[in-house]
């Protein structure tokens, strides 16, 4: 087990192929400052850069997975002049989009989360949460919309009437309750949660292809923002038929025949040519 240290409230431990980010504020709830969300985007890049890492936990120290934002007393914690308004807009337009990242990050969500605690995990690919523990989208309690995505991204999940009815309210719902409407994968006990989610993360970092893997996440955010299915199709067609004559596919057979452990020779930010027309070079 390989630790780094604490900066800006996150910490990074490494076991073999999995990485596991630490919220690392538990003194304030781990909640969110914004050279917090700025350290905390900046390893998640970092780590899915390094050809080494094939999954990333994610989770929080002590008894909250995050608060949200760390709000001060006063009642003007968003309200931005121009000068932080333009700062925030460069924070954002430069940071890097977890849906764009080839590797796996897996919400390991030990305690409760609301606001940007809640909807930053909504970012990643899997949640795992305590069963027993409290979630929220708290926006309009606080007067404000939701935030990072959320308005976009929840709907697909849950369906529309069941977003709405939770980012309207802003009402808390338990983790059993998140698993039940889709939004983590599992719900488990507190002391499970972390378990869970680093037994997931071993697995895909030893059973499966990190080329194979990458380009899964990636085709499927991209084709969730595709209207044609048609189009749809035919990327997945195309790149599919591409990967099965590449060296990863030989091996994961072969593997599998033989009854053993794959080694896979492909890293995980492994390119396909473009596909070119729709089904132009389709040849049956």
């Amino acid at each position: 087990m390989i630790t780094d240290g604490i900066t800006d409230g996150i910490s990074v431990e490494r076991d073999g192929h999995v990485a596991t980010v630490w919220l690392d504020r538990p003194e304030r709830g781990n909640g969110f400052i914004s050279a917090m969300q700025v350290e905390l985007h900046r390893r998640l890049e970092e780590l899915d850069a390094d050809a080494d890492v094939r999954a990333i936990v994610v989770t929080g120290r002590g008894r909250f997975f995050s608060t949200g934002a760390d709000l001060e007393p006063g009642g003007a914690n968003f309200a931005f002049d121009e000068e932080q308004t333009a700062l925030a807009r460069k924070m954002m337009a430069d940071r890097p989009r977890p849906w764009q990242m080839r590797t796996p990050i897996i919400a390991a969500m030990n305690g409760s989360a609301v606001g940007i605690g809640l909807t930053f995990p909504l970012q990643w690919d899997i949640r795992i949460v305590n069963e027993s523990a409290k979630y929220g989208f708290v926006f309009t309690r606080r007067g404000l919309i939701p935030e990072q995505n959320s308005l976009w991204l929840l709907p697909r999940l849950v369906g529309l009437s069941v977003a709405l009815e939770l980012l309207l309210t802003g009402r808390l719902f338990s983790g059993a309750e998140a698993k039940e409407l889709g939004i983590a994968t599992r719900a488990v006990p507190a002391d499970d949660v972390l378990p869970t989610a680093l037994a997931l993360a071993h697995e895909i970092a030893t059973q499966t292809a990190p080329s194979a893997v990458g380009l899964t996440k990636r085709l499927a955010y991209e084709l969730l923002a595709e209207p044609d299915r048609e189009a749809a199709f035919h990327r997945e067609w195309e790149t599919f038929r591409w990967m099965g004559r590449q060296p990863d596919s030989a091996e994961g057979v072969a593997s599998f025949v033989e009854k053993r452990a794959p080694r896979f020779p492909s890293g995980k930010h492994v390119e396909p040519p473009p596909t070119g027309d729709l089904w132009a070079a389709f040849d049956g």
